[in-house]
């Protein structure tokens, strides 16, 4: 299998911590690529015409998109259930935390684009505002509802939580998203110490 990914994307990271853990990782090419929002990279639109990142390309040449079909597809190679529960509530309280993780990324990346990418004159500093008060609302929410989180073993929701943290501090450091949430950062200082977090820590391609 080839993963069309960048070290700096946490949808990416998020695709190998789950393969890691899964142990699939050997079983995966990763092909980094360079993609924003206004230069497409062909390679990647070649198998995904949205050309979003990441990509996974499976052996038959079959693309599968996006990070959520990735993840769960691994799962099911590595004989299902592993990282997903097979039915009742906790299958879907799995899927809330990483649609909620998934949602802090995204307004990260958002972000990213926005202050680092888009001409300072044509920024919109109140929608930037608002993408980061998403991101203070999740964590406030988070700090407040450790049950969600914590406990034995790892799963999707965890894996896509640990990569929103993780880009956090990749991105926005300064921010200090610890302060005031200390059920939240003692829980993230485990869980990046698990050697599929170590193996796959952002870095600029």
């Amino acid at each position: 299998m080839r993963l069309h990914t960048n070290p700096a994307s946490p949808f990416g990271r998020k695709v190998m911590v789950t393969a890691h853990e899964l142990g699939l990782a050997d079983r995966i090419t990763v092909e980094n690529r360079a993609v924003t929002p206004v230069q497409p990279n062909e390679a990647v639109v070649a198998d995904n015409p949205l050309g979003k990142l990441p990509t996974l390309v499976l052996d038959d040449g079959t693309p599968l998109y996006d990070s959520r079909v990735i993840c769960e597809y691994l799962d099911s190679l590595a004989g299902g259930g592993r990282i997903l529960p097979r039915d009742g509530m906790a299958r879907f309280r799995t899927f809330r935390l990483q649609a909620l993780a998934d949602g802090m990324m995204e307004a990260g990346v958002l972000t990213r684009y926005e202050t680092f990418l888009r001409p300072e004159e044509l920024r919109w500093h109140a929608w930037v505002e608002h993408q980061k008060l998403k991101i203070t609302r999740a964590l406030d929410w988070l700090e407040a509802h450790p049950a969600e989180y914590r406990g034995e073993g790892v799963d999707l929701g965890r894996i896509a939580l640990g990569c929103a943290l993780g880009y956090l501090d990749f991105r926005f450091g300064a921010d200090r998203w610890r302060d005031g949430r200390p059920q939240l950062a003692a829980w993230f200082e485990g869980f990046a110490t698990r050697p599929s977090m170590q193996a796959t820590i952002p870095h600029q391609l």
